[in-house]
Formats: structure tokens, sequence, C-alpha cells
């Protein structure tokens, strides 16, 4: 699935029909429906942006609680065994005492030694008693702990799958957008299905550091086709692609947008004192990019496009909400 970044949609409109114009400028002269298939595409890029986002954000959000989940059950289970292991050794306890009488161990102590050793032998008895009780009731009470948290977890799982299954809903939806955006493209002649195994451009811009680490990795990237919720290597969205080429660089991000921007709170920077490598935010959080200086942009756009280099000019600029510095 592939979907249409919110920046540059009239840029993007205007630059796929004089492609149209200069490889059959006729037709496209002759065909008077061209700028409503323009148009439609416009909005399908629109819906297409605030679907894709909210299931990648749902799609996070449950494999954060499935893993919270799995990982608390599993140490349920650990403490559970060790419990029925304790609670075995007292039930063996019970059993000798009803085999043998509830102060078997006196009676048999009695005959068998010296009253030290009988009273020595009952404290021992006692004692042991006691510990694996305490034992237990540790055990129990670290279970108890364990079962709230676990309890917890089924409640967060329930609201990541909730999530899920309502945006899985969308998801049939953006397909369906993804084909009408295709189709649309394919009319303008406009299509890139892009190359997976693309061996992308060198850098050479002015960045340094781990900043030049993550745009050398995402101009490796370049030609490689734009898909929804890619990730790579074959294919990448927005937010894939700076996950992707800044987990190179050192710093781990999260997956999506929405999250890339609010894990950047604190870490946002002025657009008029950009650095490469800082992160781009279109407004509504629709799209990103990543700065690669030089007044440049690289970034996975959109459906039938490939991961590219765009000049960041006044139109891109007007268009961004801000920008974050890993």
């Amino acid at each position: 699935m592939v979907v249409l970044a919110r920046l540059g949609r009239t840029t993007v409109a205007a630059s796929l029909a004089l492609a149209v114009l200069a490889a059959n400028p006729g037709a496209a002269l002759a065909d008077p429906r061209l700028p409503k298939v323009r148009a439609k595409l416009v909005k399908l890029n629109e819906r297409a942006d605030e679907l894709v986002e909210k299931y990648n954000q749902a799609t996070e959000a449950y494999k954060s609680a499935k893993k919270k989940y799995d990982t608390l059950n599993a140490e349920l289970g650990r403490k559970d065994a060790q419990a029925d292991a304790l609670r075995k050794e007292l039930v063996a306890v019970a059993v000798d005492g009803y085999q043998y009488g509830p102060v078997s161990g006196w009676q048999r102590f009695a005959f068998e030694g010296s009253p030290e050793v009988t009273l020595g032998s009952m404290a021992s008895l006692e004692q042991m008693t006691r510990v694996r009780a305490a034992k237990i009731a540790a055990y129990e009470a670290a279970t108890k702990d364990l079962r709230d948290r676990r309890t917890a977890a089924k409640g967060a799982l329930a609201e990541a799958d909730g999530a899920r299954d309502k945006v899985r809903g969308e998801k049939t939806k953006v397909e369906k957008l993804v084909g009408e955006q295709t189709k649309l493209l394919r009319r303008l002649n406009a299509f890139k299905s892009g190359d997976p195994s693309s061996p992308g451009m060198v850098y050479s811009g002015p960045a340094s550091g781990n900043a030049r680490r993550a745009l050398q990795f995402a101009f490796a990237q370049i030609g490689k086709p734009y898909r929804f919720g890619g990730t790579g290597p074959g294919s990448y969205d927005c937010s894939g692609l700076t996950q992707a080429a800044w987990r190179t660089g050192g710093v781990s991000l999260p997956r999506t947008t929405w999250t890339q921007w609010s894990w950047g709170a604190a870490r946002q920077v002025p657009l008029t004192d950009l650095q490469p490598g800082d992160l781009l935010f279109s407004k509504g959080l629709g799209h990103m990019g990543m700065y690669a200086g030089n007044g440049k942009m690289v970034h996975a756009p959109q459906t039938g496009d490939v991961v590219k280099v765009v000049d960041l000019d006044d139109y891109w600029r007007t268009r961004l909400l801000g920008a974050v510095r890993p």
C-alpha cells in the first residue's frame, strides 16, 4: 500500500500535468478531464495520509501492548511453577501428618532417641514447615502482583486490539485509495514503480558525524519505491525511511510520523536554522522527510513515486509544521 504525501500536492499535480504535456501535448490538451483527474488525486492524497498514519499508529500500539503482555505472562508462568513446587512440598508434609498422625514426629522420636533429639527434631520440622509456608506466601504475593500486572497488560492488549480492528477496516479503504491513486497516476503517465534493488546515490553534502551516516543511508535508498508500511530494505514509507536512516546514525526513533514528532518535542529547531539530518514534518503530520543540506530534502514521497531528493523551496517551506534535530 502506498500513499501520496500531504506536502506539495499542488506542485505534484502541476508537475504531473507538465509531464503529460511534454510526453503527448496533443492528447493532454484534447482531454478536458485531466484537471478533474488531478483534483481527484489531491483529495485521495489527503484522505490516504490520514488513514495511513492512523493505521501505523494502531499497529505500533498493538505491538507494544502484545510484547508487554507476553513478557508478563511468561514471568507469571515461571513464578507459578516455583510456587507449585513449594506447594507440593507442603502437601507432602500434610500427607505425612495424615498417615502418621499430627504428632507422629513426637511419637517416633520419643521411642527412637533421647528427649534432646526428639525436641530438636520437632523444632526442625516446625521450622521447615514455617519456612515453606513463608516461601509459599511470598510467592503467592508475587504471583498476585504479576496477575494484577497481567490483567493490566490484558487491558492494554484489548485496547490495542480494538484500535487495530477499528483501523483494519480503514486499511481496506486505504488499499482502495491506493488502487485509485495508481490508476490516476498511470493515466497521467506519471507512475513510478521504482527498483527495490536500487543502488541509490552517494551523499556528498555538508553533514558530519551521526547525521552524515543517517544521510548516507537515506541516499543509498534513492530509487527504491514508496510503500505504505515500508521499513526497508526494498521499500519505505516516509517515517520508515527516517527511522531506518537514523538507526544507522545511532538514534532509535519511534515508528510513525506522529510518534517521531512527539519524541522530538524537546528537540525542535527553527525552520530558519536547519542542519543536515534534521527531521522535517508537514502540517497535519501526514508526511515527513530529512533535511540533506544545501536547501534539499530526501524523502519517501507518495504512491507511484520513489525515494528521492527535492529542493526545499518556498512552496515546501510554507507547508512545513516544524523540524526536529535527533
